[in-house]
């Protein structure tokens, strides 16, 4: 085998400008692929962890997946319902303190119950409408980064007496509001408190920090009307991968519509996975037409060494060697082009990180989002060691064919 490799590489290296230029195309393919894909699965990986930091991994509501049953749709095959006006619904997860209590006792992460009620905030002559959040601070803490989020003041302060908020900054600008001041918030029972502005935070997002307010959860409860009323439940999970397994099992057990992070945002998710198809699809081309360059290196050299695989079949080589020599020749070119472009293709991600973006709006995002991952530098090698191959296979089969005889009279 040693010998067959050695005939190979004296091959290539003869005609070694022909045999750069094949290299060169490997070596760019697979660099600007791991480069490619370095930025692609940055920006993926970028916007993902965004995503699972800006809300909980799991949220239970207190809507149902499917409306109820009516009594009489249960007592009679078919039911016609005219002019029927339904009860008033008291909306609210029952028995919060025993739903709480079921849940932490398996729940693997953090919890934090709210009421999220509409309503308007009012400042001066200016009003807007907002989702008006009442929590527990220390609770609300550990399930989100609302914490990391704060600009001015601090989150915790809402543990204090009295009516406070804590509002984006957006929505601060917009009302002309600043730390101290106190905007009316009014929902829509027609309750109304002032409340007094005790920190701004922005999360990025625009229509979180334009209509969100924090308050506590007491607070919320008493604009509502409705003591120890709560209708949300969120879950931060120490694996966000297991959302879908604990959102099955909580609905189950209260009830309640539950939906994991992964559920609320499928159609980015399968818009991300066509993306990933349509990434390593052109990684792919790319790789084949640079194999193009090896096939033609190795189809010259068969060409021009008929000679010398007769003279080698006639000292007892076989087929399968001689298809062995120029399958080497293949492969040592596109392991070469390879390595070059993985070090090419780590080069052009490290130039991609330290480009810098400066915005006039306030942005988590300063830098190109890439990631050094091995596995782009294992499909890339691999798809290019096997194009190239691939590349070398037909060449070496015809020059594997030929009779010795008749190439050394000169008959072919």
């Amino acid at each position: 085998m040693h010998l067959l490799v050695d005939i190979a590489y004296t091959h290539i290296h003869g005609r070694g400008r022909q045999t750069l230029v094949s290299i060169a195309g490997v070596t760019l393919g697979v660099g600007f692929a791991i480069g490619m894909a370095a930025l692609m699965q940055g920006s993926q990986d970028e916007f993902v962890g965004t995503l699972i930091d800006a809300m909980p991994h799991v949220q239970v509501t207190d809507e149902q997946r499917t409306p109820p049953v009516q009594p009489a749709a249960r007592a009679f095959d078919a039911v016609a319902f005219r002019g029927l006006r339904p009860e008033d619904d008291i909306r609210g997860i029952l028995n919060p303190v025993a739903a709480v209590a079921r849940l932490r006792g398996w729940v693997p992460g953090s919890l934090s119950i709210g009421l999220s009620l509409q309503g308007v905030a009012r400042y001066g002559g200016t009003e807007r409408a907002v989702q008006i959040m009442g929590v527990e601070p220390r609770d609300a803490l550990k399930v989100s980064a609302i914490g990391e989020d704060m600009v001015e003041g601090r989150f915790e302060e809402l543990d204090a007496a009295g009516f406070l908020a804590i509002i984006g900054d957006r929505l601060a600008k917009r009302l002309s509001v600043t730390l101290g001041d106190s905007l009316r918030l009014t929902t829509a029972t027609g309750l109304a408190r002032q409340f007094k502005v005790v920190g701004l935070f922005h999360s990025g997002v625009v229509a979180t920090d334009e209509g969100l307010v924090y308050v506590r959860l007491k607070a919320a409860q008493v604009l509502a009307g409705r003591q120890n009323a709560i209708n949300d439940i969120r879950i931060r999970l120490r694996d966000p991968n297991a959302a879908r397994l604990v959102a099955a099992r909580a609905e189950e057990m209260l009830g309640y519509k539950s939906v994991s992070w992964q559920e609320a945002n499928e159609d980015l998710l399968e818009a991300f996975q066509i993306r990933n198809t349509i990434m390593y699809t052109v990684v792919g081309a790319i790789l084949v037409v640079a194999g193009f360059g090896i096939f033609n290196i190795v189809s010259i050299i068969t060409h021009e060494k008929a000679r010398d695989i007769a003279i080698l079949k006639s000292l007892g080589f076989r087929e399968a060697d001689i298809r062995s020599i120029f399958l080497a020749e293949g492969a040592l070119m596109g392991l070469a082009g390879s390595l070059f472009g993985a070090a090419l293709g780590y080069g052009l991600t490290s130039i991609m990180a330290s480009i810098e973006f400066e915005f006039e709006q306030q942005t988590e995002v300063t830098h190109l989002p890439v990631t050094y991952n091995w596995v782009h530098y294992t499909i890339a090698s691999g798809l290019a060691v096997a194009a190239a191959t691939i590349a070398g296979y037909l060449p070496a089969r015809k020059a594997s064919e030929g009779n010795p005889v008749d190439i050394i009279r000169g008959a072919t």
